[in-house]
């Protein structure tokens, strides 16, 4: 997935590096290939390197679950798919830029730089801009001068 990992990783820590493959999604995917999931990289015969490579493209042909997907219900084609890499970013951009476009709440909070997910914000997350009691510098007496 053009992803270079280090060849002596377990495969399931190694895998989890791919942005999109989580420890319990690469656990699973290892699970339905039948491969040794405390085997180092480094020691993978290419046959398995090549399943792995096609499960990570289509996760759905080796019959993992659709809750482990990460896109469940794709707003465009109803499908559930597994997105990797850039696609995903990619992807979650677009669904901020619809949600800012049709102004829904979460594209409200979004747009503001405020939290998006419920959390707590009165005394958190105000991003270096502090309220509250606000210290002055303490304006210094003007001194007289000696001929006056």
């Amino acid at each position: 997935m053009g992803k270079d990992v280090e060849g002596d990783k377990k495969i399931t820590v190694a895998l989890s590096k791919v942005k999109g493959v989580g420890y319990n999604f690469a656990q699973v995917l290892l699970q339905k290939l039948n491969i040794n999931p405390y085997i180092r990289v480094g020691l993978l015969t290419d046959k398995e390197l090549t399943d792995i490579e096609n499960a990570l493209k289509d996760p759905n042909r080796i019959g993992i679950p659709y809750f482990y997907f990460n896109r469940r219900k794709d707003m465009d084609t109803g499908s559930n798919i597994h997105l990797l890499t850039s696609d995903l970013d990619f992807i979650v951009s677009n669904d901020i830029d619809r949600e800012k476009s049709i102004m829904s709440w979460r594209g409200y909070r979004h747009m503001f730089g405020l939290r998006v997910r419920g959390q707590c914000t009165r005394t958190t997350g105000r991003r270096a801009s502090a309220v509250g009691v606000r210290k002055t510098a303490l304006a210094t007496p003007k001194t007289q001068k000696s001929g006056e």
